[in-house]
């Protein structure tokens, strides 16, 4: 039985903004699950970004008390202890979670990417395992849709990089790549400013467009998943095409405001992803 610790912590994920609304339709037991993930992947966000103390080691305590699940052995948090039943149901891999924890870890060690390739492999590991992990849950993990699902996953994961510029350069990271930065003749400093200056918009536009390609070029993935996984994942397509919209009407200015997505055009990006499906077109660039 799950803490009352634990499902509390769940509720307020399921309030969270950036919790795909579409899911909150799921049936309870699929649900219950995914939540679960969630809450741990948070967890190791939260470590990692905010934890007290050393984060690095706070990540390794928490890596050695996860691996207890598959240890046999009873977890310590409750968070992790409300991932057992997810466990034993879909017959989930530590390495998912391994990978998100090395994310954190890379962060420890890393804060700036040089290229654009370099940040696709930190992408890799931040966000490709979530998508993974959502696949697994509804057994729906098939080759053909889990390499779509990546390219859904890691372009989530830009797109909420590009969100946060401003945050992120406060705390000392950069994710922009720097060749990027050569190119449009943007400094560092440059991300210091309350708002952003045209070569910065510039740039984010460029980065923008390449991220929501890579969205666009997972879409197909609809084809390849069915029932609850389609709606579940149509909602994770829709929220990124609401953010590329939230950025372009933001016009690219990452430092002013946060680009928030509106939920009405994520539920009008879902149905439309949603109708065509069920149709059976061919869904795709």
């Amino acid at each position: 039985m799950r803490s009352a610790r634990a499902g509390d912590a769940l509720a307020e994920l399921e309030r969270a903004e950036n919790f795909p609304v579409a899911l909150r339709v799921l049936p309870a037991r699929l649900r219950s699950d995914l939540h679960a993930v969630y809450a741990v992947a948070r967890t190791i966000d939260d470590l990692g970004d905010r934890g007290a103390g050393s984060r690095t080691a706070a990540l390794l305590d928490f890596r050695t008390d996860l691996h207890r699940i598959w240890a046999g052995s009873p977890p310590q948090r409750p968070v992790l202890r409300a991932l057992v039943p997810a466990v034993a149901a879909h017959g989930l891999s530590p390495d998912p979670f391994d990978r998100l924890i090395e994310a954190g870890l890379t962060d420890r060690r890393v804060t700036r990417y040089q290229t654009f390739e370099e940040l696709l492999g930190y992408c890799r590991l931040s966000a490709e395992p979530v998508g993974r992990l959502v696949l697994d849950v509804f057994g729906q993990n098939s080759p053909a849709a889990t390499e779509l699902s990546d390219r859904v996953s890691v372009a989530l994961g830009l797109l909420d990089l590009w969100q946060d510029i401003g945050e992120d350069r406060r705390a000392g990271r950069v994710y922009l790549p720097g060749e990027d930065l050569t190119e449009f003749g943007v400094r560092e400093t440059d991300l210091d400013a309350a708002c952003a200056a045209p070569g910065l918009k510039a740039l984010m536009a460029f980065e923008t467009r390449r991220a929501a390609a890579l969205l666009e070029s997972g879409v197909p993935v609809l084809n390849r998943v069915r029932g609850w996984a389609r709606l579940a994942i149509a909602g994770y397509i829709a929220g990124g095409r609401a953010t590329v919209a939230a950025l372009r009407r933001n016009d690219f200015d990452v430092l002013a405001t946060r680009a928030r997505a509106r939920r009405r055009d994520t539920a009008r990006a879902a149905a439309t992803l949603l109708l065509h499906a069920r149709r059976g077109k061919e869904i795709g660039p």
